[in-house]
């Protein structure tokens, strides 16, 4: 990070987060700043290890970050699981577990219940919409926050509600899907997979795009993007740097709201966390 945007309040920052980065598939982060009503998006970087991704967390620096994987687990499985009910202390016992110990004890759990009520949910799920941040499969939200979570608390930053850090890096959690869908319904944009990159999905990021350039969503905030930017997004068929980019435009929003809480609502589980603007 340079000096020039170490001074500056803040650096912004979304986060398109993978438990397994690659050169193929990394990390991407989109970096901007807000000015006024607009969020300039100034370049994005992209991470290819999780030790990329832990020394970039780690550098001195500005910065209020939304994340997308969640920071939290549900309080009825923690429970269930007789693990400890303070978030650092559950996060450190979860950090400790392997991924296939993780699978064991989450599929031992949905498998005690009955059907359609298989996983357990944090109260914030519901409004944002979000997957269950025990789910192992499609997508492995629950390996994310395994890989994610102990990194933040490694470096040290601060997590609102959770965890008090350096109040210079505030980290968030995120969910490119809320806003996404405030602009298309239930239409998709994206996909891993060659052959559901469709000529659909590509008008589905067209139109995203474009609403996010104009702010016709609920946060009202307008991106601000250069041409190239603008062709990136659009034609990346995976959607991770648009992802990184919605999760950006929710940062600004947050960083609107400003401390301590930064439109977290005043009260919420501080073992499962919260979705902003959810």
């Amino acid at each position: 990070m340079s000096a020039p945007e170490a001074l500056v309040s803040p650096l912004l920052l979304g986060c398109d987060f993978s438990s397994r980065p690659t050169r193929r598939k990394p990390i991407v982060l989109a970096l901007g700043r807000l000015q006024r009503q607009q969020v300039q998006v100034l370049r994005f970087e992209y991470l290819n290890t999780l030790e990329e991704f832990a020394d970039w967390l780690a550098l001195p620096g500005h910065w209020l970050g939304a994340f997308d994987f969640p920071f939290g687990l549900p309080r009825e499985l923690v429970e269930t699981l007789d693990w400890p009910t303070s978030w650092a202390a559950c996060m450190a016992h979860y950090a400790g577990l392997s991924r296939a110990s993780i699978r064991e004890h989450f599929a031992a759990f949905c498998n005690a219940r009955p059907k359609g009520a298989k996983f357990a949910h944090r109260a914030t799920d519901l409004p944002a919409r979000s997957s269950p941040s025990m789910k192992w499969v499609n997508p492995p939200v629950a390996y994310m926050l395994h890989a994610g979570v102990p990194l933040l608390i490694q470096a040290g930053v601060h997590l609102p509600g959770l965890h008090p850090g350096d109040p210079a890096r505030v980290a968030l959690e995120g969910y490119p899907g809320l806003l996404a869908r405030e602009v298309l319904g239930a239409r998709s944009y994206k996909s891993d997979q060659r052959d559901q990159q469709t000529p659909q999905r590509l008008i589905a990021r067209k139109d995203l795009v474009t609403a996010l350039e104009q702010g016709r969503h609920r946060l009202g905030l307008r991106l601000r993007l250069s041409p190239a930017m603008h062709d990136g997004l659009v034609d990346d068929a995976k959607g991770d740097s648009l992802d990184a980019v919605l999760c950006l435009v929710q940062a600004a929003w947050a960083s609107q709201q400003g401390e301590p809480r930064y439109g977290l609502p005043d009260q919420f589980d501080p073992l499962e966390g919260w979705i902003v603007t959810a």
